[in-house]
């Protein structure tokens, strides 16, 4: 009872708008049931207004919906992308460790692969610092080589890590030919991106684009190890010998693994060699 005394106080308190919205409903069922001409008309002209309005309403963006798309297209590409990196690099390991795999297995040599865990390239003594150390049989002088030339020497060590001495050290040395002419001379670096091949006088066979190995007079380096090759030659007047430019075949900044060569160092000869080339005073 008191709840029906409620809807007819309500019915009363908005009596105008109920007589308009029944007013409306009777205006509908009238023009749509009527087969007048004119309100034929009306009724067609209003479906079009209709129609008109909802297809501009239509071309309005829904603000909201847009930035919930947006927030899932930015989310969808951010995956994309890093999905395509992930492919992209290991599409390039890939490639990297086939080259090395083809190397290993051609080599004549027992060769230790690993991955460079610390890099310094930017100093007169450039080192990289390997996951492989006395444990695995690594030793102080022992080569390293990559699939495209030398890389270096170890020159510490520990048991699961070794620090190795670059090509781009100024403190390396190397016996080195001219792979075509047999030229022999001593490679060593002194900045820059090339290494130089030093005691090679005016008068021997070296030409731009001459491949330079190493040669069979290395205590330490195996011969016919790929040098990098002869890119620039200047001729000093005055001097006996020619300025050679060596490009290493080696690409150091973006060097990740390497293999050590397990070879046994013939120490008497480097000891015999040592007390000629620095005698003590």
């Amino acid at each position: 009872m008191l709840k029906m005394q409620k809807l007819i106080q309500i019915i009363i308190l908005f009596k105008e708008y109920f007589v308009l919205v029944l007013l409306v409903i009777v205006s509908l069922i009238l023009l749509g049931s009527n087969d007048n001409t004119q309100v034929k008309a009306i009724r067609s002209y209003t479906v079009a207004f209709v129609g008109i309005f909802q297809d501009a309403i239509s071309i309005v963006p829904n603000v909201f919906e847009l930035k919930r798309d947006n927030e899932i297209l930015r989310q969808l590409s951010v995956n994309l992308s890093d999905e395509v990196n992930r492919l992209r690099e290991a599409r390039l390991e890939n490639i990297r460790l086939r080259a090395m795999l083809n190397m290993k297995e051609r080599s004549e040599f027992k060769l230790v692969a690993c991955d460079i865990v610390g890099k310094n390239l930017h100093l007169l003594r450039n080192t990289i610092t390997i996951n492989a150390g006395e444990s695995d049989g690594v030793k102080i002088d022992m080569p390293i080589i990559s699939e495209t030339g030398l890389v270096g020497k170890v020159i510490a060590t520990s048991n699961h890590h070794s620090v190795c001495q670059l090509l781009l050290n100024k403190d390396f040395r190397a016996s080195a030919k001219i792979q075509r002419s047999r030229i022999d001379g001593i490679i060593s670096w002194s900045g820059g991106e090339t290494v130089q091949l030093k005691n090679v006088t005016k008068t021997q066979d070296v030409k731009e684009g001459d491949i330079v190995t190493t040669s069979e007079y290395s205590g330490i380096f195996p011969p016919n190890i790929k040098i990098g090759f002869v890119s620039k030659i200047v001729e000093v007047q005055g001097n006996l010998f020619k300025d050679i430019c060596v490009t290493p075949g080696v690409d150091f900044p973006s060097l990740e693994q390497v293999f050590v060569i397990i070879t046994a160092i013939d120490a008497e000869r480097i000891e015999l060699e040592q007390k000629i080339l620095h005698p003590k005073k």
